[in-house]
C-alpha cells in the first residue's frame, strides 16, 4: 500500500463565538469509512472546446441504439462520472451495451480541486448537451462534481445543472466484462491524423451485418470485407462513426485488441484529454452478458478479504493488482479472484495507458456478485442440489456428468480447455464465458483438489 495518505474532511473545522463561550468544532476523516462528502471535484477544464466535444460524442453513444426497441432504450440513463487521483472519468454505454466510451480527463486537463474521491451517474439532457456544444475554443469551461449532482459553467449566465439518476444494473454487468477485456488487450496499431482520416474514409456508407477486417496496404490502414493476414475482426464497423466528429481534432489514435478477438478499443488522444471506444465482438452483442468473469467467481475467497481489497481501492483509488499482490505477500491467484470479485460488482475500471485498474465507487454489495452473475449462480444450485458427478479424474484430466431437465450433459475439463454436450456451449464454443455446467464442475473439481 502507499505510504502516502490523503485526509479529506467532509466539512471544515469552525471555532464558533456564539454563546457564553467559544465552541470548536473539529471536522473528523475516516481513511477507511466511505464517508459521502458532497463534491468530489470544483475547477476548471483547460482544454474546454475538446473536453466539451468528446462529452457530446459520449452522450451520442448512450443515445446510440444498435438492438434495443425504443421501450427499452428509454429505461438506460446517461453517463457514470468518477473523480479521483487527480483524474476526471466519464463512461458510458449505448443503449445495447454492446459499445463502450470513456473520455479521461488528466492531470494537466484541469485546473481544481479534488475534496473528495467518488461517483456518481446523471443524465445529460438537451440543456447539457447546449451548453456543452457553446462552448468556443477560447471559452474556460468550469466543472463542478458532487454526490448528487454535476455542473458546468462557461458565464454566470450558463450554469447547467444534471441530477444524480440511478445506476441500469444492465450498465454495472456490461463494466464487468468490458473492464476484463480491456486488461487482456494490447495496443495493435497506432495512427498519425492523416492515417485515421484515411481509415475511417473506408468505413462503408450503410450499416453492414457481416465481418469487416482492419488491414494495412503499405502504410495506408483500411477497412476491408476481405479477411488478410494479421487482419483485425471488427464486428458492426459502422458503429466506429460515432467516433468521427472528433477525427478532425485528434493527434493520434491508438487500437488495443483482445487476444480472441471479443473486443476492439478505439483510443484518441487530445493531449491531456482521452477518448476511448470500446467495441463488443458483434453489433447485436452487448458487453452485459458475455461471462468475462465467472472463472474468477469458482474459487472460495472469504467475504472479509474483498470487503479489505474493496477499501484499499477506496483509499487509494489506482488498483496495480501485481504491485499490490507483492506489497501484502498475496499471491496472484488470489488476487486475479479478488480482481475479478470488485469488477463483477462494477467496482474497478481500466486504464490501457496505465496498465491498471481504477476504482469507481458504488454501492457496495457482496450479495450483488451472483445476481449479476446468474450461470454462477445456478452452477451453485447445481452443486446444491447434488446433481454434478465428478466421474473420473486423471492428471491434467477431468470428467464428470451434470443432470439436466431430462438429460445429462458431459463435461471434460483437460488442461485448460473445458468441454460440454449442453446447447449453450455448442453455441458458443466458451467464447461468451463457461456454460453453469463446466462452472459447477470446475467448482466441485476445486474443491475436491
Amino acid at each position: 500500500m502507499s505510504d502516502h495518505i490523503t485526509y479529506c474532511y467532509p466539512t471544515a473545522s469552525v471555532l464558533r463565538r456564539t454563546g457564553p463561550a467559544p465552541q470548536l468544532q473539529l471536522a473528523g476523516y475516516n481513511e477507511i469509512e466511505k464517508v459521502q462528502l458532497p463534491e468530489f471535484f470544483r475547477g476548471s477544464l483547460e482544454q474546454s472546446y475538446i473536453t466539451a466535444r468528446c462529452l457530446i460524442t459520449l452522450s451520442n453513444v448512450v443515445k446510440a441504439n444498435f438492438t434495443l426497441t425504443p421501450a427499452q432504450a428509454s429505461l438506460l440513463k446517461d453517463p457514470i462520472v468518477t473523480a479521483g487521483a487527480d483524474k476526471l472519468r466519464f463512461e458510458g454505454f449505448s443503449h445495447c451495451a454492446g459499445v463502450y466510451a470513456r473520455v479521461d480527463v488528466l492531470p494537466g486537463g484541469h485546473s481544481g480541486v479534488f475534496p473528495a474521491s467518488g461517483t456518481v451517474n446523471v443524465d445529460f439532457n438537451q440543456p447539457m448537451i447546449n451548453a456543452l456544444g457553446g462552448i468556443g475554443r477560447n471559452d474556460r469551461l468550469q466543472l463542478s462534481v458532487g454526490a448528487q449532482e454535476i455542473s458546468v459553467q462557461s458565464t454566470p449566465a450558463t450554469k447547467v445543472v444534471e441530477r444524480k439518476v440511478p445506476l441500469p444494473v444492465k450498465w454495472i454487468k456490461g463494466l464487468t466484462t468490458v473492464q476484463l477485456f480491456l486488461s487482456a488487450a494490447n495496443v495493435a496499431h497506432r495512427f498519425n491524423k492523416v492515417q485515421l482520416l484515411q481509415l475511417f474514409q473506408s468505413i462503408p456508407g450503410a450499416n453492414v451485418k457481416a465481418d469487416y477486417y482492419l488491414v494495412q496496404q503499405g502504410n495506408k490502414p483500411m477497412f476491408s470485407p476481405a479477411r488478410a493476414a494479421n487482419a483485425i475482426c471488427i464486428g458492426g464497423v459502422h458503429r466506429l462513426k460515432l467516433l468521427e466528429p472528433l477525427l478532425p481534432l485528434t493527434d493520434e489514435l491508438q487500437v488495443f485488441v483482445h487476444p480472441d478477438m471479443q473486443s476492439t478499443t478505439w483510443q484518441l488522444y487530445f493531449g491531456s484529454v482521452r477518448f476511448s471506444l470500446t467495441l463488443s465482438r458483434e453489433a447485436w452483442r452487448g458487453f452485459s452478458g458475455e461471462g468475462a468473469a465467472l472463472e474468477s467467481l469458482i474459487a472460495e475467497v472469504p467475504d472479509e478479504l474483498v470487503s479489505a481489497i474493496d477499501k484499499y481501492g477506496y483509499v487509494n483509488q489506482e488498483f496495480n493488482a501485481t504491485l499490490l499482490a507483492v506489497n501484502e505477500q498475496i499471491s496472484f491467484d488470489q488476487i486475479d479472484q479478488l480482481t475479478g470479485r470488485l469488477a463483477a460488482m462494477g467496482l474497478l475500471g481500466y486504464d490501457l495507458d496505465e496498465n491498471s485498474y481504477f476504482y469507481r465507487r458504488l454501492p457496495f454489495k457482496l450479495s450483488r456478485i451472483m445476481s449479476l452473475n446468474p450461470r454462477m449462480k445456478d452452477a451453485l444450485q447445481l452443486l446444491e442440489d447434488d446433481k454434478v458427478m465428478i466421474t473420473s479424474i486423471t492428471a491434467g484430466k477431468v470428467e464428470a456428468r451434470v443432470a439436466g431437465t431430462g438429460i445429462t450433459h458431459t463435461v471434460i475439463l483437460e488442461e485448460d480447455r473445458a468441454r460440454c454436450t449442453c446447447t449453450w456451449y455448442a453455441k458458443n464454443q466458451g467464447q461468451r464465458g463457461s456454460c453453469k455446467h463446466i462452472l459447477a464442475v470446475k467448482k466441485k473439481a476445486d474443491q475436491h483438489f
